[in-house]
């Protein structure tokens, strides 16, 4: 009898996360492959120039940083609310008065290298105003040589 109960409540645990991960897939929809986020239902969408930026070969220990441009490609102004990184070495900047359609911006990306080496890549999740959730944005990339 226990086994049953157990195995009935582990099948209804996985039919739970199934489901929360097929919700999490819904929100990221709007992410498309040109590094576009857009909600339709909203009409705004924020459009990165660049998605990835490799600094080459860094030296341990150096900061470095870089701007990635957007543009509001939808028909609202757009406000990113919340921008975050994979790692906490990576500090995302950006404006927070809304763009207007059609207008540009920049997210500056800072990478500090201190206590890393060889090869790395982080990731900036981006959150705007008419998103239910972070899709993914711009990385960046790196080799990080010590001496």
């Amino acid at each position: 009898m226990k086994k049953l109960f157990c195995l009935l409540a582990c099948g209804s645990l996985l039919v739970a996360a199934c489901n929360n991960n097929a919700q999490k897939n819904t929100t990221a929809a709007g992410a498309t492959g040109s590094g576009q986020v857009k909600n339709d239902a909203q009409s705004s969408a924020l459009t990165f120039e660049e998605k990835v930026h490799n600094f080459g070969e860094i030296a341990a220990g150096e900061k470095v940083e870089y701007s990635f441009k957007f543009t509001n490609t939808g028909t609202s102004p757009l406000v990113i609310e919340d921008a975050i990184s994979s790692c906490g070495c990576t500090v995302p900047e950006w404006p927070k008065e809304p763009i207007k359609p059609g207008q540009s911006g920049y997210m500056k990306v800072i990478f500090d290298s201190h206590g890393k080496s060889g090869y790395t890549e982080k990731e900036i999740s981006v959150k705007i105003n008419n998103n239910d959730g972070y899709v993914i944005g711009p990385k960046i990339q790196c080799n990080i040589i010590t001496k």
